[in-house]
């Protein structure tokens, strides 16, 4: 009997700024490298590239597509992982997914990040440990940007 999936990586935030401004967080090359990447090539569309790379502290690029996009809404993508996970995560396909969706709180825009897609054991388990701390640092980052944008 197969062990049971990981379940997802499941993370939010809220911001309290307008819908348009924290989708091009996730949408917008320039805005993507302001908090998430140091570099980033994005063609904003169905089937479009998503791509993302670091230098530091590792060196690694997620080669990913959108797989579903609605404005100010949500986005969806393909991740493949850093090089220590690369065999496990990336090979012969991306296996897992990271899915954002905007929605209006009281307080702003709950900004729902989840990473899914994780198989069991242990290998798989500390692949997806390396990154919620990834993701939770990641989406911190991006509401102290975006504040910073929009109020200097």
């Amino acid at each position: 009997m197969d062990a049971e999936p990981l379940d997802p990586i499941l993370i939010q935030v809220c911001i309290p700024l307008p819908l348009p401004m924290i989708f091009g967080g996730f949408t917008e090359a320039e805005h993507v490298q302001g908090w998430l990447a140091d570099s980033a090539t994005i063609d904003g569309r169905k089937g479009g590239e998503y791509r993302l790379g670091w230098t530091a502290p590792i060196a690694f690029e997620s080669v990913g597509e959108i797989l579903q996009m609605t404005p100010n809404v949500d986005i969806d993508f393909s991740w493949t992982g850093p090089p220590e996970f690369a065999a496990l995560m990336n090979e012969p396909l991306p296996k897992t997914h990271v899915y954002v969706r905007l929605q209006e709180s009281p307080e702003g825009i709950d900004v729902t990040l989840e990473h899914v897609g994780w198989e069991s054991g242990d290998a798989w388990q500390d692949a997806r440990s390396w990154h919620f701390h990834f993701w939770d640092d990641r989406l911190h980052r991006l509401k102290d940007y975006l504040i910073k944008t929009a109020y200097g």
